[in-house]
């Protein structure tokens, strides 16, 4: 074999590992955080409503206040991580978060709510920021995106499963006495505090650490870091800095279009599915409403892969965000303008796949930007920047429909969200080659 071959076969084992090794427990993570965070959008029209007498405002509100939490600590969780590494802290906030979820199976009041929430996203805080830096301790560049979006496609596969999985735990009603509601609670929790200790001793905080690696892979890796190493050197480097970086707002705000769009789109796609009882004068059944709940995100992970493959296989260029934003945009206003359920779901089908599509390519681009301490502050300062769209469109959401009678306002407004996202995806380095956004270049 050639020395170029044989440094591509390092390269691709490297990969294969690291993909196995690392990815599936953080995937099974990351589905377990989204579950836990949107249980409430399927207890929502099945009890929860009702027995704590909310309006759609005070559950919008409920959903948001979560983000609130998180955003207070969300750069220090980060650059906590950073410091004491990630198998100790992913595994802190993992468990913390099942324990605090579990009180949920005994809330009683709309302040307890309120509290329950907001303390969630405390507890929280840091986790799906820290996946990312942690990944980038893993991946080189030219690898990140696929990598990210072998993670990523487990959020929408947390509906596409999870939703039967509440489903079948909203019917078990009597159960030890509780509501359906209360027992899904029960059932989604206990799942985040076994895995946040499993996670503690599976988790290696960098390559160096991993006994699963040959020394001529963590040399190949160390290699292709170290090459890197100057396009996110300098300022990107300093916590401080890259606070204040305009480059990092700019990626703040295409962030905060697309996650405004995919929690409107979460919290009130089972309420929205509800109404086609209505229209159509049937009754489905708790699992019925699960599985058409998972029908777009089903899409969403059919698209996500081969939309990423294409980026990886051209480098990721600014319309592979973009475009997916783009299709967001115009598809989730006209979804509640069609005339059938089934063309309704389509129409959110294309939605929820534009969102799913757009992010592990967007989140390309603050690794290439950022480096060290200043890595971990700017990838927390726009995941926080994300998570005030988190708790900004579930509020708005409902707010809008109480004050309307109607989703057609909330989603028109979700809908300009994802535009202005897209707008901004193409506007940097020029709508090109996402290559071309260096430290120097925007």
């Amino acid at each position: 074999m050639t020395d170029a071959g044989a440094a591509d076969a390092l390269e691709r084992t490297t990969m294969r590992k690291i993909a196995w090794r690392i990815v599936p427990l953080l995937a099974l993570m990351f589905f377990i955080n989204f579950l836990d965070r949107t249980a409430m959008s399927f207890a929502g029209p099945n009890g929860f409503v009702r027995d704590l007498h909310l309006s759609a405002a005070q559950f919008g509100f409920a959903a948001g206040i979560f983000f609130l939490g998180y955003i207070l600590l969300e750069i220090p969780s980060n650059l906590a991580l950073h410091r004491f590494g990630a198998r100790r802290w992913l595994s802190r906030i993992m468990v913390s978060w099942g324990l605090v979820s579990l009180l949920f199976t005994w809330v009683s009041s709309v302040p307890m709510l309120y509290a329950l929430r907001l303390l969630l996203g405390i507890a929280e805080a840091g986790f799906f920021p820290g996946i990312i830096l942690y990944l980038s301790f893993w991946a080189p560049a030219r690898h990140r995106n696929f990598i990210l979006a072998l993670f990523y496609v487990a959020q929408p596969l947390t509906v596409v499963i999870g939703a039967p999985v509440a489903a079948a735990l909203l019917e078990a009603n009597g159960f030890a006495g509780l509501a359906g509601w209360r027992v899904m609670f029960l059932g989604v929790s206990l799942p985040a505090i076994g895995v946040g200790i499993l996670a503690f001793f599976v988790l290696r905080d960098r390559p160096a650490d991993a006994d699963w690696l040959s020394p001529a892979e963590k040399a190949w890796l160390a290699a292709e870091f170290a090459r890197e190493a100057p396009a996110g050197a300098g300022h990107g480097a300093h916590a401080g800095r890259a606070l204040l970086d305009k480059r990092v707002w700019l990626l703040c705000l295409i962030y905060f279009g697309l996650i405004y769009g995919l929690y409107a789109l979460t919290f009130f796609l089972p309420t929205i599915i509800g109404g086609f009882e209505h229209a159509a004068g049937t009754r489905l059944g708790l699992m019925q409403k699960g599985l058409i709940t998972g029908v777009p995100y089903l899409c969403a992970a059919l698209v996500l892969l081969p939309w990423n493959r294409d980026a990886k296989r051209r480098g990721v260029r600014t319309w592979h965000i973009g475009l997916p934003a783009l299709a967001g945009a115009l598809s989730v206003p006209l979804a509640l303008h069609l005339a059938s359920p089934a063309a309704t779901m389509a129409a959110i089908s294309v939605t929820a796949a534009g969102i799913f599509a757009a992010l592990p390519n967007f989140w390309v681009l603050p690794s290439r930007l950022l480096s060290g301490a200043g890595a971990a502050a700017g990838i927390a300062l726009i995941n926080t920047i994300g998570n005030v769209a988190g708790f900004a469109a579930p509020f708005a959401t409902g707010l809008l429909h109480d004050a309307t009678g109607s989703y057609d306002l909330p989603m028109t407004v979700t809908g300009l969200m994802m535009a202005l996202s897209a707008l901004l995806a193409f506007m940097v380095a020029g709508g090109g080659d996402a290559r071309r956004l260096k430290p120097a270049s925007i």
